[in-house]
């Protein structure tokens, strides 16, 4: 039975160390987290084996002979050998993060508790106490069923996206927010595969700051927390340029109208404004549900800035999604310094 469920082992930890494939991006992580649910089934029945039958032989009345001392010292030497493969086995599932193998550990210390009643029963039976037996295995079908309902109650949570514990979680977003350039950290998610670290999370950065700027901001944001959390296996960061945390799936609310859009709208009432006709470049910034525009013009309109946006944004006062109008002057100079 341990040389099938160690079959399952390799196999499961051959298949599920391999890297992400076309059919799953995420990895193969959840065949170790399956094979664990069965070593936990496999603890339960056999704890229910053990308690059963030693029931069954002390309600029985059923007569033990003495063993004699080489049956009692092959007990001795496999208890011992149990509880060493045990140790190892552990030992080896720490170093290399194995959950599956922390299962398959336990799974060898109930053999070895399961050895540890065979030998209580064979020196009770040397000096005629064969109830010890029943006494015993009672006690480590508790113990063993034990392990077993704790190994299926981390698997099933593990298998149903149970997050992190909220204090490792407030750790995540305390490292994120200590980066520079962000404003804050919302819908922070977390999530488990064979002992590796899945996170998601939103992070807050100025509205104005470019796209690139932003991104390495967030790159930022993901290497910190790899460095501080070495389990995490996927980083997944969103961009935001305010804070939307409570506000819902944006895919599932009405949506702003995109640059062409815009450009078409914006030509409509300004195509004769000599701001318009000088553009060198618009700059769009979606903020509180609205788009402002920033354009970006040459020297030639003698006017000020704050001027001419009042009157762009009193030509274009019927679109209800503008919001702020800005207007920024570019010299020569620092236009031949830009090309």
């Amino acid at each position: 039975a341990d040389l099938g469920t160690d079959g399952f082992v390799l196999a499961a930890i051959h298949y599920g160390r391999q890297e992400p494939d076309n059919d799953h991006h995420y990895g193969h992580g959840r065949i170790e987290t399956l094979t664990t649910l069965l070593l936990g089934s496999v603890l339960i029945f056999v704890a229910g084996g053990i308690a059963w039958s030693s029931i069954d032989r002390l309600l029985s009345g059923t007569e033990v002979g003495a063993p004699g001392a080489f049956a009692i010292t092959v007990a001795v030497l496999a208890l011992i050998s149990k509880e060493w493969i045990f140790r190892y086995t552990m030992r080896v599932a720490k170093r290399v993060k194995s959950k599956l193998l922390e299962a398959n550990a336990w799974h060898s210390r109930s053999d070895a508790l399961s050895t540890a009643v065979v030998l209580v029963a064979l020196v009770g039976a040397q000096y005629g106490l064969g109830w010890l037996d029943a006494v015993a295995a009672i006690i480590v079908g508790l113990l063993v069923g034990k392990v077993g309902i704790d190994l299926l109650w981390e698997s099933a949570r593990e298998l149903v996206d149970t997050a992190l514990p909220e204090d490792v979680q407030q750790q995540m977003h305390d490292v994120a927010c200590s980066v520079p350039g962000v404003d804050s950290v919302h819908d922070l998610r977390t999530r488990q595969s064979a002992g590796w670290v899945m996170v998601d999370l939103h992070v807050v950065v100025g509205p104005r700051i470019t796209v690139s700027e932003a991104h390495e901001i967030g790159n930022e944001v993901s290497r910190r927390l790899r460095h501080e959390f070495p389990l995490l296996t996927d980083v997944i960061f969103h961009v935001d340029p305010e804070d939307d945390a409570g506000e819902g799936d944006p895919s599932r609310l009405p949506g702003l109208p995109l640059r062409p859009e815009v450009e078409a709208a914006l030509d409509e009432r300004w195509y004769m404004h000599p701001v318009w006709r000088t553009l060198n470049d618009l700059q769009l910034h979606y903020l509180d549900d609205k788009v402002s525009v920033t354009l970006i013009i040459g020297d030639a309109v003698h006017q000020p800035p704050q001027c001419l946006a009042s009157q762009l944004k009193a030509l274009a006062s019927d679109i209800e999604w503008l919001g702020h109008v800005e207007v920024m002057f570019i010299t020569r100079a620092a236009s031949s310094a830009m090309r």
